[in-house]
């Protein structure tokens, strides 16, 4: 299979998975009522909980705009060339984070 076409395919896959991720998020964080009758140290777990669905959901969205960027730019002469360091990013990583516009090494 042409490489340009598996990583067409895995972005398509991960932009369908992200939108249903930022879907469940989204209702994970609504506002919690007040008037919910839990208690204190529940209400307390529930809004921890709610913290931490809300940076789930921004880094889903982030993911999200970085797919939707990958799939624009994919016949681009610079795909799959790192934004730091130009060198280019292994098949592997690419099919792993089609979304990452860097390479390992410039990544960590």
């Amino acid at each position: 299979m042409d490489p340009i076409k598996e990583i067409e395919e895995r972005i398509l896959q991960e932009i369908e998975s992200t939108k249903k991720a930022i879907i469940e998020l989204k209702e994970l964080t609504k506002p919690i009522s007040p008037d919910c009758a839990i208690g204190r140290v529940s209400r307390m777990d529930a809004i921890n909980n709610k913290t931490i669905n809300e940076a789930a959901l921004r880094k889903a969205e982030n993911k999200l705009k970085g797919l939707n960027n990958a799939l624009l730019n994919i016949n681009d002469a610079d795909f799959g060339k790192c934004a730091r360091c130009k060198n280019d990013i292994p098949l592997g990583r690419i099919l792993l984070m089609p979304h990452s516009r860097f390479c390992v090494y410039c990544a960590s």
